[in-house]
């Protein structure tokens, strides 16, 4: 156990890259998939089956705790880890996302964002300084700066002039980091600029100048297409820091993953796999399947009888297929679980073949067993 934060590269195949993030709160195995926990537990799962999927890390999310049950209130209870059995890394984001999505009443300025609380309608001020109080009174281990999130397509000047406020407060979100973590604790950097290659080479450049532990690629997954994800990634990671995590937010189903992996990503978070295990869709082997289709009623046979993951392995399609059409808890408990597992196993699978140097061969039989395009 460390008591720094750092992060050493084990092995590159390509752009892709397999290695570790050391934290006071243990190693996290990179390429990293983080569950996202939103609300302080990830959505159907108990806190030790979500490790037991192979997870070294998940997300919590800034907005929702600072608004329920507020962060003064987890720090009371002990910190986030503590509030919600999980003793290993956490991330938190900054807030901003949320912020920027989920409240309709909301004032940007060069302070800060101005809103009103979907919850009840309560007003409050979220600043890049108030963003690393809340997070470290949650006591996470990766803490993001607040930034500005526009919606692609953007026009070019409007983009920057947003990139240019999320530089600004990058510098107060460092300093305030500065002044209220404790050791060990990481505050990673976010590379804005939308689309726009010229953008993300001056947002990268002004926030390796503040100097960040790790950076971020965010403003992508909001609805701009994979093709286009894949070309931001393509001229923005070659000029990421090697020695440095690299962490794309929001990102996503297993084909992006795989992309953006061979593209030089470290770190993902989605919503996906649970989102999609209360709904009825399991990702496995061969892609995505519906388990509320009516083929499935009869069929006997597990998600996957190879899997050492209990919801793969020992309930029939069949009976999952039963339980989502009597409403069952148990169905989106076992599918979020299988779902989860999945995405633990494709990253596994993904830094053997990049420490094997198989990661092309990897990357083909991934495309002919899933028959998706990762362009």
């Amino acid at each position: 156990m460390t008591d720094s934060f750092s992060f050493s590269l084990a092995a590159t195949d390509g752009a892709a890259r397999t290695g570790h993030i050391s934290t006071p709160k243990g190693e996290i195995r990179t390429p990293a998939f983080m569950p996202v926990g939103t609300a302080a537990t990830v959505k159907a799962m108990l806190p030790e089956h979500v490790r037991a999927t192979g997870a070294d890390i998940v997300l919590g999310n800034t907005y929702h705790l600072m608004l329920r049950p507020t962060a003064e209130r987890v720090a009371k209870l002990g910190g986030l880890h503590k509030f919600m059995n999980w003793p290993r890394p956490i991330l938190t984001d900054s807030g901003g996302f949320q912020v920027m999505s989920l409240s309709k009443l909301r004032k940007l300025t060069e302070d800060g964002v101005a809103f009103q609380s979907h919850i009840d309608g309560s007003k409050h001020m979220l600043t890049p300084e108030r963003s690393i109080e809340i997070q470290c009174l949650l006591g996470s281990d990766i803490q993001m700066q607040l930034d500005e999130c526009p919606a692609i397509p953007i026009e070019h000047d409007d983009a920057r002039a947003s990139m240019l406020l999320s530089a600004r407060w990058a510098e107060r979100s460092k300093r305030a980091f500065e002044e209220m973590s404790e050791p060990g604790q990481a505050l990673f950097g976010i590379v804005q600029g939308a689309n726009y290659e010229d953008l993300r080479r001056e947002s990268l450049q002004r926030l390796m100048e503040i100097d960040f532990p790790g950076y971020s690629v965010g403003g992508l997954a909001v609805g701009e297409g994979r093709e286009e994800m894949f070309r931001v990634l393509e001229f923005t990671t070659p000029h990421m820091p090697k020695a440095k995590p690299r962490y794309l937010m929001g990102v996503g189903k297993p084909t992006d993953i795989v992309g953006a992996v061979a593209r030089g990503i470290d770190m993902f978070d989605c919503v996906a796999p649970t989102r999609s295990g209360r709904h009825g869709q399991a990702w496995t082997k061969s892609g995505a399947i519906n388990i509320k289709n009516a083929k499935y009623a009869d069929d006997p046979t597990p998600l996957d009888p190879e899997s050492d993951c209990p919801a793969s392995r020992d309930y029939s399609k069949a009976y999952i297929h039963h339980l989502f059409r009597a409403g069952e808890y148990l169905a989106p408990m076992l599918l979020t679980w299988h779902n989860l597992q999945y995405y633990q196993d494709l990253m596994a699978e993904m830094r053997a073949a990049i420490r094997a140097g198989e990661f092309d061969a990897f990357v083909k039989k991934f495309k002919a067993d899933t028959n998706e395009d990762l362009v």
